[in-house]
């Protein structure tokens, strides 16, 4: 009986120690190893890259919804729904560049609800619509509009 029973305690261990080398495997990765994942950056997009506008207004549209930060993805999503078709080429450049420039999500956050001063580069009519609309003066409850 001793025998069982050694021979159950070390394929328990072996067992435990397997499954504890799959969990360090599983959520390690070369790319993150020195990395402080806490603060990731936005990954880089070319705005200057040359675009219809019609293409540039839907790239937009989907970038907004998919931030990566649920509270820019409602609060970008359902500004792009309400405003970005209106807007002309300018004004879309201006929205392009202030959701595709900053490198952190929590920088386009903070300036959008008014907890930081916005950089003078962002600091414009677009901006200014947008800290309006996170205001949500109508108390209107938000939701993700629905991708097409």
């Amino acid at each position: 009986m001793n025998l069982i029973k050694m021979l159950h305690t070390r394929t328990l261990n072996l067992a435990y120690n397997a499954l504890k080398n799959v969990k360090k495997v599983a959520f390690s990765s070369d790319t993150t190893n020195n990395m402080d994942t806490t603060y990731m950056e936005i990954p880089l997009y070319d705005v200057e890259k040359q675009q219809p506008l019609e293409k540039r207004k839907a790239r937009l549209h989907y970038q907004s919804r998919k931030r990566g930060m649920l509270e820019n993805d409602l609060l970008l999503s359902t500004f792009a729904k309400k405003y970005l078709n209106g807007f002309n080429e300018k004004q879309t450049m201006m929205y392009d560049r202030l959701i595709n420039s900053p490198s952190n999500d929590w920088d386009i956050f903070y300036w959008i609800v008014e907890k930081k001063p916005t950089p003078k580069e962002f600091d414009n009519e677009i901006m200014d619509l947008l800290k309006k609309h996170a205001k949500n003066e109508d108390k209107i409850a938000l939701r993700q509009p629905d991708l097409h």
